[in-house]
Parts: C-alpha cells; sequence; structure tokens
C-alpha cells in the first residue's frame, strides 16, 4: 500500500509538469473508452487522412511518413520502417476508393525509400535523423513490404531495390533460420521471434520473383521462431524489451508472419501453428474488447493498459484465420477488438488527433505514452479494411 501511494504521489507530481492537452486527455481516458462506434468506413478514411497529415506535417519534409505526433513534443521526423509498409496500405486503400491523390502519396513514400537505402540494400534502423545510422534487418524487411507493393502497383521502376533487399536479408541470414548480424539497436539485444514479418516480406518478394532464394529464406525463419512457441501457443524471445510480458504489437508481428507463410505454402503444420496462438490470445480479449498490452506466457494480462497497435494486428490475424477456417470466434473476437480500438479514436477536435491511434488507452500507458504513432493508425486501417470486407460480403452491419 506505502509503495502504491509513493507511485500515485509521482504520478501526480509528473502529471503536472505536462502541456495541458496531455493532461486533458489523460482526464478524458480516465472516464473510459468512448461509446460511439464510427464504424468501419469513417474509420478507415478518417485513418487514411490522418497518415496523409503525418506526411504532409512530418518534419524532415522529405517524403516519408512522420513516425508520430506528439501531445508533448507535436511531429516528429519520417520513419523508413513504417514509411515501408505503410505503402501497401495506401495502395489497398486508393483501390477501395478509386483514389489516384493516395496511390500518388504511396510513390512519393517509395521514391523516398529508394533515395535512402544502403548500396547493400539495407535501411537504417530508427526514424530518418535518429543515430547511429546502421543497417538493421527488421527496418529492412518492412521497407520490403512497401517495395515488393510497388513492384506490383508500378512495375519494374521499383524492382531493382526490392531485388537488392530481398538480397541482403538472404545473404544475412544465420544458417539456423534466424537473423543475428544486424539488430536493431533501438530495443534489448537477443533474438527476435517477431522476425517473421521480415520472413513475410521475402515471401512477397518471392511471390514477384519465385526463382530466387527468397521463399526457403522465409521459411527458415518461420522454422526457427516455431522453436520458440510453447505448447499453449505463446512465444519466446518476442519482445523489444520484455520477453517475459512481451507486448501485443510484437506478439501480432509473430503471427502475422505465420499466417503468411501458410497462405504461401498451405502447409497444415504452419496453419496449426497459427491457430494456436491464435486461440491463446483468444483468452486474453475482454467482453468490450480490451486487449491487456502485454501478456504473460499462459496469456493473462501483466498490464493495465491497451497497447492499441496489437490489438488491431491481432484482430487482423484473427479475420485472415476466419477466412481460411470459418471459425466465428475469430470473426467475433477481431470484430470486438476491432470496435473497442475505433471507440478511442477521435472524431472531433485538432487536426493533429483526427483518425489517429494512441500508442496505449488510456493514453498514459506504457507503450508511446501521449503518443499517436504512425504505425498503430497503419494497422488500424488494415484490420477495417479487412473487417469492412468480411461485412461488406457476408451482408453484416458495421
Amino acid at each position: 500500500m506505502l509503495n502504491s501511494a509513493v507511485q500515485a504521489a509521482r504520478d501526480f507530481k509528473d502529471n503536472l509538469k505536462l502541456p495541458e492537452a496531455a493532461r486533458r486527455e489523460s482526464r478524458s481516458d480516465k472516464a473510459g473508452v468512448p461509446t460511439e462506434d464510427p464504424g468501419t468506413d469513417r474509420a478507415i478514411d478518417s485513418g487514411i487522412k490522418w497518415l496523409c497529415l503525418a506526411q504532409d506535417k512530418s518534419t524532415s519534409s522529405d517524403g516519408g511518413v512522420a513516425w508520430a505526433y506528439s501531445l508533448i513534443d507535436g511531429w516528429g521526423t519520417s520513419y523508413p520502417e513504417t514509411t515501408g509498409y505503410i505503402v501497401p496500405t495506401m495502395l489497398e486503400y486508393a483501390k477501395l476508393r478509386g483514389d489516384e491523390t493516395i496511390r500518388d502519396r504511396a510513390k512519393r513514400m517509395l521514391d523516398w525509400l529508394v533515395s535512402i537505402q544502403f548500396a547493400g540494400g539495407a535501411f537504417q534502423g530508427g526514424v530518418i535523423d535518429a543515430g547511429p545510422v546502421v543497417p538493421v534487418t527488421f527496418n529492412t524487411g518492412q521497407v520490403l513490404l512497401g517495395l515488393a507493393s510497388g513492384v506490383k502497383e508500378f512495375g519494374d521502376e521499383y524492382l531493382e531495390p526490392m531485388y537488392r533487399a530481398a538480397d541482403w536479408l538472404v545473404e544475412t541470414q544465420d544458417p539456423d533460420g534466424c537473423w543475428r548480424r544486424y539488430p536493431t539497436p533501438y530495443a534489448k539485444p537477443g533474438e527476435k521471434a517477431y522476425e517473421t514479418h521480415v520472413a513475410w516480406s521475402l515471401l512477397e518478394a518471392a511471390r514477384l520473383e519465385p526463382n530466387k532464394p527468397y521463399a526457403d529464406t522465409a521459411l527458415g525463419n518461420i522454422r526457427w521462431a516455431l522453436t520458440r512457441q510453447n505448447d499453449a501457443g505463446w512465444f519466446a524471445d518476442c519482445c523489444l524489451t520484455d520477453p517475459s510480458k512481451p507486448l501485443t504489437h510484437t506478439l501480432g508481428y509473430v503471427l502475422r508472419g505465420i499466417i503468411e507463410a501458410y497462405l504461401f505454402t498451405n502447409d497444415d503444420e504452419l496453419l496449426q501453428a497459427s491457430i494456436k496462438t491464435a486461440d491463446g490470445m483468444l483468452g486474453a480479449i475482454k467482453e468490450d474488447g480490451f486487449i491487456p498490452g502485454r501478456l504473460y506466457s499462459d496469456w493473462s494480462g501483466a498490464v493495465g493498459w491497451a497497447c492499441l497497435t496489437g490489438s488491431v494486428q491481432i484482430a487482423h490475424c484473427w479475420l485472415l484465420l476466419y477466412r481460411i477456417t470459418g471459425d466465428e470466434r475469430y470473426r467475433n473476437a477481431a470484430f470486438t477488438a476491432n470496435k473497442y480500438v475505433r471507440r478511442t479514436m477521435k472524431t472531433s477536435g485538432r487536426p493533429e488527433t483526427l483518425g489517429a491511434i494512441k500508442g496505449s488507452f488510456p493514453v498514459n500507458g506504457k507503450y508511446s505514452p501521449y503518443i499517436y504513432i504512425n504505425w498503430a493508425c497503419k494497422f488500424f486501417v488494415d484490420s477495417n479494411m479487412c473487417e469492412k470486407e468480411i461485412r461488406d460480403r457476408e451482408g453484416a452491419d458495421g
């Protein structure tokens, strides 16, 4: 009780130092998640509008997407990694709405990414002005997702950069399938099971160039990652900072990579591994859609706040598995999780936060506190576009 009182006093003191906008948002979140659900269409359009604003407001003014809008520090510089995987989201939306201006924005993102690619094919870790400027496996894989989608949409203009990024990932993989040589300097050292999300990028490249060893390299990593999966489907070595209770964000990464490997191979072993993890995650969601932002190895919650990025990533994975299996548990859980996050989205107020998604709910949670991050918005749009497609096909309201 004494420790709780001391912590409460510290929190109160820290809160007084915050700008009024941050204090106001914290007070609002203490009242709970708003009741209004804007629905999938409004969520998708609002999210894309905010990503466009983040591209325009990036303080590095380079065509990339600002990593975040902070209630404390304002807009940030462009983030190569997340700009990379925002590209496919923009292109999918451009097709959904028939919006050529969004397609043009995606091309601007790609052109910037190509301009900063290292000679060896890799991409740097961190935001564009961060140091040290070093090649990083994970970030390269996420940009590769954008390059592969660029080849599909725009043709050979992005083929050579795609080859160079994919070839670098092949060349730098360890014999057992893990990538250890070029870790991010912004996470705790150690092996990372969530780099199955890198393996997915190589599978996208393999679809375009099946004669290169991209698929074999990707599946080698998937096999290695599965050695980190326990009987309940949870993954060890799967967090940026604390592998004993990984973020739902990184758990969402690892699951997506394995699902994509199944979609590439139709290997039932990979489907069963995906189901094992997805079923474990079903035990973590609450009736209102809240998912604790960190999860212990038995899938119990480790924190009292939600990592909204992870919530929508997991929801999207459930929807993909619903498409594959027809198991309505996945659809129902995904709809509930997406609705929870939609209710946290601002539909009125300052333009910097309209359509944006916080790192945590409440906003002072320990994942990107007081910050609206671009990857949360990207995964939010993706999951809601998938939900919209399912609802439209099934004639469901939403």
